[in-house]
């Protein structure tokens, strides 16, 4: 009675737990529910959101850089007086130029700077255009992600469900098994020890559905916790996730990922920005040609004050012919960085298919695992009614009633297992192509 009543009071527990979402979700809803609230989602959003800032920063630097600025000043410095005197329109050959009192200017300046030619400026758009770019391919590959992450919740949850049915019918069936050993022992061609033998099975199985129980609640959880919904929240599912037939054969899809898969997208943009990298260091070599303008006021009492005013036109051309080996130490580090890039991205091609091959190899496998484990249920549960019937009339033993109850119990519970690895092993299939999303989720 006791056990009964702690599985009631997961039941209820869990149950309350779950009441974020009473309606259940259906598979296509969990997905586009992540997709909006995952929070790893949402990082690699505000990422790519910091990209593509970076893009338009590097733009601004085609256009005019414009500065006001206003300075107020004292001194009684000799060359500083004469110039601020000067500045303001009121020099005069009156007074001690070596010792002049102590002299105010307020001056107010605008002034413009124009890149005319920059070669830094170029290299340095490309280079976060290709971040852009990067972070925009991070960016869907996390999608894919989590779509499969929410696809595997999904179907965990589908598999402890199935798990507490399993159990259930375990249950009934060791009921059914006490029953007729209480019937022989009253008519007195069976063993107390039979009934009794046969209640500690009862205690274990009800001890596997309480366990049962709470995993179907813990993955609940989880499946709240990978959409991104609030703390605590235990959606139910309603859909019944079932693998289908890939529409791809092996060679295809090994060349769809190779082609198509986000993360070497991203790596590969990740190496055309080390290449930008590369010429921006080389660029740095080159020199660089600014326009110049300055409008200024000054003014002895007043700030923005106009006593005197004055402008100036002009260009500048710099070009640093000798910095230590300074610039010839960055382009040496930027290639490295490049090689390093390619290296890897060399190495994550082969991974890439390495890991479609191997989910082709683990599906075939889950398949042959499925149909065995078909065969075994059928197998356990004629072999559970011939001994049954043994049994009945007192052709078999409580030993050999127990052990094929078991048997079938295991055959179930191997079935489940099978069932929702076949239906992972399919997705994996599309997921290390890149294609999940378009081939599982449609």
């Amino acid at each position: 009675m006791i056990r009964f009543l702690a599985a009631g009071a997961l039941v209820l527990l869990f149950g309350g737990a779950a009441s974020g979402d009473d309606e259940g979700l259906g598979l296509r809803q969990a997905i586009t529910l992540a997709l909006e609230k995952n929070s790893l989602l949402q990082a690699a959003h505000y990422e790519q959101s910091a990209a593509e800032s970076g893009v338009a920063i590097s733009h601004s630097r085609y256009l005019p850089k414009i500065t006001f600025e206003e300075r107020a000043s004292v001194t009684n410095s000799p060359t500083k007086a004469f110039m601020m005197k000067l500045d303001e329109g009121r020099f005069s050959l009156a007074g001690d130029l070596n010792h002049p009192p102590t002299t105010g200017d307020f001056q107010t300046s605008l002034s413009l700077e124009q890149p005319l030619f920059d070669v830094g400026i170029v290299r340095e758009k490309t280079v976060a255009e290709q971040e852009y770019v990067s972070r925009s391919h991070a960016f869907e590959q996390r999608r894919q992600e989590v779509a499969f992450q929410v696809y595997g919740a999904y179907l965990a949850v589908q598999r402890a469900r199935a798990y507490v049915s399993v159990v259930e019918k375990a249950v009934a069936d060791a009921r059914e098994h006490q029953r007729l050993a209480a019937v022989r022992n009253a008519a007195g061609v069976g063993l107390k020890f039979d009934e009794l033998r046969i209640g500690t099975f009862l205690a274990e199985i009800e001890q596997q559905k309480i366990t049962a129980v709470n995993d179907l609640a813990l993955a609940r959880l989880r499946l709240g916790q990978v959409i991104g919904l609030p703390a605590g929240t235990a959606p139910d599912i309603t859909d019944t996730v079932t693998a289908q037939e890939l529409s791809l054969g092996g060679r295809e899809l090994v060349e769809t990922a190779l082609s198509g898969r986000r993360d070497l997208q991203e790596l590969e943009a990740q190496l055309a920005k080390s290449e930008a990298g590369v010429s921006l260091a080389r660029g740095s070599y080159w020199p660089t040609v600014y326009a110049e303008a300055s409008y200024q006021m000054n003014d002895r009492d007043v700030p923005l004050g106009r006593d005197n005013d004055s402008w100036v036109l002009g260009a500048n051309l710099r070009w640093e012919l000798f910095d230590g080996l300074r610039r010839n130490n960055e382009v040496s580090r930027a290639q490295a960085g490049r090689n390093a890039v390619g290296a890897y991205l060399a190495e994550r091609r082969r991974d890439v298919a390495l890991q479609v091959n191997e989910a082709m190899l683990r599906r075939e496998e889950a398949v042959k695992r499925l149909e065995v484990a078909q065969r075994a249920e059928k197998d356990a549960e004629e072999m559970v009614r011939l001994v049954n019937k043994r049994y009945e009339n007192a052709l078999a033993t409580t030993v050999e009633t127990l052990d094929a109850q078991t048997a079938l119990n295991r055959a179930r519970a191997q079935l489940v297992d099978n069932e929702a690895g076949y239906a992972l092993a399919n997705a994996r299939v599309y997921h290390s192509a890149g294609l999940f999303l378009k081939e599982v989720v449609r």
